[in-house]
């Protein structure tokens, strides 16, 4: 769980990124797309450090 958890924080990081690029290039189906991106993979990682703690707890 700990290396998924790492990888979709990485996956909501770069959906910023590219909400940014997507704003500057005037794109709105992009922004669309990476918020929302952003929104689940970010709630996903802060769900499961709230629940499992960071590291996770192994029992």
């Amino acid at each position: 769980m700990n290396l998924l958890m790492v990888i979709f924080g990485l996956v909501a990081i770069l959906a910023v990124i590219g909400t940014f690029q997507a704003i500057k290039e005037k794109n709105l189906l992009s922004v669309g797309f990476n918020l929302l991106s952003a929104l689940v993979f970010g709630w996903f990682v802060i769900m499961t450090v709230i629940n499992s703690g960071y590291p996770p707890k192994l029992h």
